[in-house]
């Protein structure tokens, strides 16, 4: 594949962004974001304020900081706030404000979605019941619904006034606005409601809007963002996996989805795919909604895994993306309000039925805060697009033609260097097969790249990013077969930490640099290149230095336990195969076993204890034991009765067992000892198998799951109380052998009886360590 000269960049054709005099401003080229007229790739993550608890946020966005993430985006979901009308409230997990100053202390900017609309699988959108039931024409540019909208634009801007980035308040969190979601229709109404926002004082340098469904946006007013995900829970129950997810495994142009939402639209054949799938558009690839994960509905329930997030994300950089968005990135809770729950159902009108409290989502971040396998996948490709996003994101993305059972690849470069993108996975259901004698040939200007130099196998599941010719310290140019995570300076010594790919060995092809310059690696020299072999398998000791930087290849499992922040003003690299967050220091969530942990400075302290290290880069210190979760006494369910069969909605999907079915459930009861519930946080872990479970504490339904074969994961902390006075009641339905609901191949059970099962209940307290 030959790479040429990109196309010139130019201003996007937008009106939005800052001036070229204001500080700290954001701007937007043909093809990627600039900030202090510096090229940035953002990295965004949804978390929804009112779907928590507000002595959680700090927390929680402290663990979304060290996820990489540097944008946070929150939804407005109206009927949470004036659930009644004329009775608007910003209390509790209503504050708005303070989860933004929050967020802006941690050092997060903030994309706020304002709304009217919302979806995010609220009921009616997120408009309360008594909007939707007014005689008005619903998001268009009706004077009634105008009125309304005008209202509440007005009360958002009044709580949050003073927090806009602006030319006169540089320092401003909120740099971005989108206006509704999903509206594909109305472009005129979309421009009115920007317009509306800005006339209420809403200041931002970029508005947005989604543009996934064929949207018609009004052109130049908002920039559109797009999604992608590996799996829907909008499909219908007899489909496997979803048709539009090859798109998203595939390096391609197109932006759009048309799937996205489609079952909520009247007419989606009315949309023109040939009009809307292009990449011609004068403005950057901007996505909001990269799956962090999947909701559940009753009648299909997706198994996404931590590998088919990854796997996504990294695809859509090597396509082009120039914003990386995920939705949801924190799981939360649906709320209860004081006259209905709060979640999409058929009875709202909706073709689905979701939980009435669960939207974990299987996000990165939990519901109740854990870090999944997923959150330290992305959070190594994020470490990646901070430290050398710059010279990623400015390079535009030539795709060479795909051919069926050949690789999938893609290059982000100029004619002098790049970053070769690679990816053969697939979600489990069509994973696909490995590629054997794989070798990747990239025409630049002056030379060839052949990597490797020797054909290897291409393992079923395997993605990465290659750098191309990339500058490292003093490595002029350096092409490796390694994914480049982050870099940092030592004492006078630049530090380059590399993942290394399974089954395919590290080989560095090093120009410009003496083979005799080069230690801790075989080497040789083809044409004018020396191709290096580092002696030692991958892992902390695994270092090649060229004079005074230091390329360390880390193994798979250290390479996703790579986390970066600030420890009382010293910019550390940590090592770190568990939880945990950076808050002044790096705040470690300890396991029920010892443990280490590595650090790039070395920690200051005088009760640490330092361990042997391989390596010389690192230094390691021990970590203590957490107490061990407790397992709690839980009565057996007496019976397997089976949740009624019905169907309903706009789409005649099966329809989940209403609040007087669970009248006739099993029932177990969970005592929980007082000790359980020590610890910042006591999480509960359900590992059960059936149809439909919820947790009471008297009559107070605290958390619900539709099983679709992970654990349900429930925080008692808050029910300290309640606990102390009333056991945690569980009702459920036993799993139909003869349902049509969708549930994964991979954990469906396959016998002829109904199951109905609580293996196992225990509660693990939340217990860190401060390490400085």
């Amino acid at each position: 594949m030959r790479i040429g000269p990109p196309a010139p960049v130019a201003p996007a054709p937008l009106e939005m962004g800052d001036s070229d005099d204001a500080a700290e401003r954001i701007q937007l080229t043909t093809r990627y974001v600039m900030r202090n007229g510096e090229p940035w790739i953002p990295v965004m993550g949804e978390y929804h304020f009112s779907r928590d608890l507000p002595e959680r946020w700090e927390r929680e966005l402290r663990k979304m900081k060290a996820g990489g993430i540097n944008v946070l985006a929150t939804y407005m979901l109206w009927i949470v706030h004036e659930e009644v009308r004329g009775q608007l409230r910003w209390d509790g997990p209503r504050d708005i404000r303070r989860f933004i100053e929050l967020a802006h202390e941690i050092g997060l900017k903030v994309m706020l979605r304002i709304g009217p609309w919302a979806h995010g699988e609220a009921r009616n959108g997120g408009f309360p019941d008594w909007l939707q039931a007014l005689p008005i024409g619903h998001r268009s540019n009706d004077p009634a619904y105008l009125e309304l909208a005008h209202g509440w634009y007005a009360a958002i801007e009044e709580q949050v006034r003073g927090l806009f980035h602006s030319a006169e308040n540089p320092d401003g969190p909120i740099i971005g606005i989108q206006v509704d979601n999903e509206l594909y229709d109305n472009g005129p109404h979309l421009a009115t409601l920007r317009e509306t926002a800005e006339s209420v004082g809403m200041r931002a340098s970029l508005w947005t809007a989604t543009g996934w469904g064929g949207a018609e946006l009004p052109r130049g007013q908002v920039l559109p963002v797009y999604a992608g995900y590996s799996d829907g829970f909008w499909e219908e129950s007899d489909t496997g996996w979803p048709a539009f997810g090859v798109m998203h495994f595939t390096y391609n142009t197109a932006r759009d989805d048309l799937t996205v939402g489609a079952d909520l639209r009247d007419t989606p054949a009315d949309i023109d795919a040939d009009a809307t799938l292009g990449a011609e558009d004068p403005w950057p690839l901007v996505t909001c909604e990269l799956g962090g994960g999947m909701t559940v509905a009753y009648h299909r329930r997706p198994l996404v895994d931590p590998d088919d997030v990854a796997a996504l994300a990294l695809t859509k950089v090597g396509s082009g993306s120039a914003w990386q968005g995920y939705y949801m990135y924190h799981g939360g809770t649906q709320v209860i309000g004081e006259l209905s729950t709060t979640q999409e159902s058929q009875a709202t009108g909706y073709p689905n039925d979701v939980p009435v409290r669960d939207y974990d989502f299987f996000a990165p971040l939990g519901a109740v805060g854990t870090q999944r396998p997923h959150f330290h996948k992305l959070r190594q490709q994020h470490l990646m697009l901070d430290a050398f996003g710059a010279e990623l994101v400015t390079a535009p993305a030539t795709i060479p033609a795909q051919q069926d059972g050949g690789p999938r690849w893609s290059v982000r470069g100029d004619e002098e260097r790049g970053f070769l993108f690679a990816n053969n996975h697939q979600p489990a259901i069509a994973a696909l097969p490995p590629l054997e004698d794989m070798q990747f040939t990239v025409e630049f200007a002056d030379r060839d790249v052949v990597i490797p130099s020797a054909p290897a196998t291409l393992a079923s599941g395997s993605y990465f990013v290659w750098p191309l010719r990339q500058r490292y310290g003093d490595v002029p140019g350096l092409s490796v077969t390694a994914q480049p995570i982050t870099q940092l300076s030592v004492e006078g010594r630049t530090v380059v930490l590399f993942a290394a790919v399974d089954g395919i060995a590290v080989e560095l092809h090093v120009e410009g640099v003496p083979a005799d310059e080069i230690t801790g690696a075989d080497v040789r020299v083809a044409d004018g290149v020396v191709i290096a072999t580092p002696r030692v398998a991958p892992g902390l000791d695994c270092e090649v230095r060229v004079g005074d930087t230091v390329l360390v290849f880390l193994d798979r499992e250290t390479a996703e336990s790579v986390w970066r922040g600030d420890i009382d003003g010293r910019d550390t690299v940590v090592i770190w195969r568990g939880q945990g967050w950076f808050d002044g220091a790096f705040r470690a969530v300890l396991p029920e076993t010892d443990a280490v942990l590595d650090a790039v400075p070395p920690l200051q302290g005088d009760d640490l204890v330092v361990m042997p290290c391989a390596g010389s880069v690192f230094t390691r210190y021990a970590t203590p034991a957490a107490p061990a979760s407790v397992s709690l006494d839980v009565s057996p369910f007496e019976g397997e009765p089976l949740a009624p069969i019905r169907r309903g909605g706009s789409s005649n999907r099966y329809s989940a067992p209403t609040d007087e079915d669970f009248a006739q459930a099993a029932v177990s009861h969970v005592t929980v000892p007082e000790r359980a519930l020590e610890g910042e946080q006591a999480i509960l872990t359900l590992d059960w198998t059936g149809d439909v479970l919820r947790a009471y504490i008297g009559d107070e339904l605290i958390a619900d799951q539709y099983w679709y074969g992970r654990p349900l994961e429930i925080d008692l902390a808050p029910y300290r109380t309640p606990l102390a006075h009333a056991p945690l009641t569980l009702k459920a339905f036993a799993w139909s052998p003869t349902t049509g609901v969708y549930v994964d191949a991979r954990v469906r059970p396959s016998g002829d009886e109904p199951a109905l099962e609580l293996r196992s209940a225990a509660v693990r307290g939340l217990r860190t360590a401060s390490f400085r």
